[in-house]
């Protein structure tokens, strides 16, 4: 497996009002004096050079007002979409967000009503849930089906789950999170035609569309025809370069009666963007950052293949086949333990902070779910622990 210092770099992120790191005892109870956190979804890596250099600048020239023309913004979103996705976007489709769960409730709050419906395909991100149901709106649920180590639709099931609920909207994750799944353009035509039937808006989080491994291909939900009318995209810089804190985001919405609708929306909430972050990303969205991704990936499929070979040798726990993101879905269901049981000995023995599967929605029983993007000695520390706590399986 190639190291990389940049990646390699052990940075002590306890003690900076880090939620990752510095909150793990509090919420799982699993000491920060050398506990390892693997829940929240953010690299323990640094950012880009070439990123703190563009917000070095800013900082350096002393004033920081209002943010003036965001034309070159813009630019950078279209040519990274255009190059790295091969897809064309329009610059006034493009509205920021602060971070995509603020995108996801502007969506709910624009195109739904309290009491709607709004259909998750679960287990799913649990944000999702939590915006919805603190939005007054109804999560409907369409449970994925499990089999062989690999998620798959059942749109004639979830057809009838749908049916009476008075959904309006749907979300889609692509590529899924917490599963990893990358969806073939056949599932996303299907899922395209699953909002046509039952005349759902259809927002499709790709937050992760860059973090893709070797033999998966992403392809946006705007690739697939006749489903533009009801369409609405939703990317970020946060994930792919750990811009996070950042809470940059961007909806895309190509349809005009739609885009009409948000951007009335955002105009009455006076939303507007934090120009640190519309810094950031057209930093990152650059050919330095293209090459960067790059390189990470390499060394994240370098941790994928050390954690998932570590994990199997646990009789009865195994990794889901990680095809994007940097999220391991583990199923402990093989070891035929209760949650809380299995939990305990990740928690408790292993001492890792993990998120737990419930909280994705219906199907997440019997999984945790681990962040692998971390420097790879705590990828080797977690693989040794666990292998230590559950060493009596073995």
């Amino acid at each position: 497996m190639n190291a990389d210092p940049r990646f390699d770099e052990i940075i002590d992120r306890r003690g900076t009002n880090c939620t990752k790191w510095d909150k793990m005892e509090q919420i799982y109870g699993v000491p920060a004096e050398d506990g390892i956190a693997m829940w929240v979804a953010d690299m323990d890596f640094r950012v880009p050079d070439f990123i703190t250099a563009a917000v070095r600048d800013l900082i350096d020239h002393g004033v920081l007002g209002y943010y003036g023309d965001d034309g070159p913004y813009r630019e950078a979103i279209r040519w990274w979409m255009r190059e790295r996705h091969g897809w064309s976007i329009d610059a006034d489709a493009i509205f920021t967000t602060h971070g995509l769960v603020n995108g996801t409730a502007l969506c709910v709050d624009t195109w739904t009503d309290p009491g709607d419906g709004v259909v998750l395909f679960t287990p799913v991100y649990h944000a999702f849930a939590r915006v919805i149901r603190g939005a007054e709106r109804v999560v409907v649920e369409c449970e994925m089906p499990f089999a062989d180590g690999r998620y798959e639709t059942d749109f004639d099931a979830w057809d009838a789950q749908v049916e009476g609920t008075g959904a309006k909207m749907m979300i889609l994750c692509s590529p899924h999170n917490p599963n990893g799944r990358v969806w073939t353009r056949a599932e996303l035509e299907g899922f395209a035609a699953f909002a046509k039937r039952h005349d759902l808006i259809l927002v499709s989080d790709e937050i992760h569309h860059d973090l893709v491994y070797p033999g998966q291909t992403h392809i946006p939900m705007a690739a697939i025809d006749g489903i533009a009318d009801r369409l609405v995209m939703m990317s970020s810089t946060n994930k792919t370069f750990n811009l996070s804190g950042g809470h940059t985001g961007n909806v895309i919405v190509h349809d005009p009666h739609l885009r009409a609708q948000f951007a009335a929306r955002m105009l009455g909430l006076g939303i507007s963007a934090n120009s640190f972050g519309l810094v950031m990303a057209k930093a990152a969205y650059s050919p330095e950052g293209a090459a960067w991704v790059d390189d990470l990936m390499v060394y994240l499929d370098g941790n994928r293949a050390l954690f998932d070979e570590g994990i199997a040798a646990i009789p009865g726990v195994a990794s889901v086949p990680l095809e994007a993101t940097y999220l391991s879905w583990v199923d402990f269901s093989g070891t035929g333990m209760a949650r809380e049981e299995f939990t305990a000995r990740v928690e408790r023995d292993a001492k890792i902070a993990v998120n737990h599967g419930p909280t994705f929605g219906k199907g997440g029983d019997s999984f945790l779910r681990f962040n692998i993007a971390t420097p790879r000695a705590n990828v080797v520390r977690a693989v040794e622990r666990m292998q230590a706590a559950f060493a009596d399986l073995q």
